[in-house]
């Protein structure tokens, strides 16, 4: 029970990694606050309740700040703190630059990047006044090495790596941590629609020879938000099986 009591909201954790992730933080003892867009939310907190945990969904996209400035503070009324912030929540409209829309390029830089930003900017000052805290945010190889098709996608996940540094200089004294997890190639929704010619390849470039499922990535989720992290502040953790080093 590595975070009992402890309350973690976990942004886009309706389905896919956010939902491995909310499953193992509530085994951990965390009361888990679900942030989606999807109302599949519901679903996914309905059944971690009937398994006897603490869950609950709130319907909140990451770009709108005054339903994140409202919906953080019913968090606090209710709980009386927010200890853990992840944010997981992300959306892809992969194509090359040449054929890359400008509607394209903000839709992934307003979701992946500024959501982060909006995020943690609300929620930060109820863990700096109870001088404890930690952020998490889901960046990914492609935003340490880049990808083709991928110019929004890459830059939005540079740009958390260059915010979660920022905070951890800024936070840091004031009892937070901030770091960001850096998934490699994952079995979800999305790769599991690729041709399978293309998802072997990838496969095939991974030391450890196999797809990394979600659950890979919410025990990283998991270390970083445990007091065994504690000294662990402003760090990019791969978890990618070796495909990137």
């Amino acid at each position: 029970m590595r975070l009992a009591d402890k309350v973690a909201i976990i942004t886009g954790a309706a389905r896919g990694i956010g939902q491995k992730a909310a499953e193992v933080f509530c085994r951990e003892g965390a009361i888990v606050i679900i942030w989606d867009v999807l109302a599949e939310g519901e679903t996914t907190a309905q059944q971690l309740r009937e398994q006897g945990f603490r869950c609950e969904f709130n319907p909140v996209s990451t770009t709108d700040v005054a339903t994140i400035e409202t919906t953080a503070q019913a968090v606090h009324d209710r709980y009386g703190r927010i200890d853990i912030l992840i944010n997981n929540a992300g959306i892809t409209r992969d194509k090359s630059l040449l054929k890359m829309s400008f509607e394209e390029w903000q839709q992934v830089i307003d979701v992946n990047l500024t959501g982060v930003f909006n995020c943690t900017k609300i929620i930060a000052p109820y863990m700096v006044a109870q001088k404890q805290g930690r952020i998490i945010c889901t960046s990914s190889i492609n935003g340490v090495h880049g990808a083709f098709g991928q110019t929004n996608y890459a830059a939005a996940k540079a740009g958390i790596i260059g915010m979660v540094r920022s905070w951890a200089k800024e936070l840091g004294p004031k009892g937070i941590t901030a770091n960001a997890v850096a998934p490699g190639f994952i079995q979800t929704a999305m790769t599991d629609a690729m041709p399978d010619e293309v998802r072997n390849h990838a496969i095939a470039t991974i030391p450890a020879r196999r797809i990394g499922q979600p659950e890979d990535i919410a025990h990283a989720y998991l270390f970083l938000a445990s007091d065994e992290a504690s000294f662990v502040n402003g760090h990019v953790l791969s978890v990618n099986g070796g495909q990137a080093l």
